[in-house]
């Protein structure tokens, strides 16, 4: 699977921007689409994540409320649509993906197996 992340840029606090995390290769078994994301001099953490069948989402406690996760199966595309953003949610996301994904891995960067190439988004204050 090949992922490819798009849609980042720069934005004032309060604003949207909505991701695109668009997949080439199998989406069969537990695929599932997940977002993270890595601030300057900070790990890469979970922002959301997606389950292909049945659309189960999961979100860190950051984005719930702000940020959905979304998916269209014909186009084995993921979305992410952040709004009410603020400076802290700078930094690069990346898209991630396996086609082993259990519901209780779905927050763990080491669960998925491929990665996009990430895509920067600035919140500015």
């Amino acid at each position: 699977v090949q992922l490819q992340a798009s849609g980042g840029g720069l934005v004032q606090a309060g604003g949207s921007l909505g991701l695109s995390c668009a997949a080439s290769g199998s989406t069969a078994g537990s695929y599932a689409v997940g977002w993270f994301r890595q601030a300057p001099g900070k790990e890469r953490e979970f922002v959301a994540a997606i389950r292909w069948s049945g659309g189960t989402t999961v979100y860190a406690e950051s984005a719930k409320g702000r940020f959905t996760i979304s998916r269209d199966k014909t186009k084995k595309a993921a979305y992410l649509q952040m709004n009410s953003l603020k400076p802290e949610d700078t930094g690069v996301y990346y898209c991630a993906a396996d086609n082993s994904i259990i519901l209780s891995s779905m927050r763990s960067r080491a669960a998925y197996k491929y990665w996009g190439q990430g895509t920067q988004v600035t919140v500015s204050s």
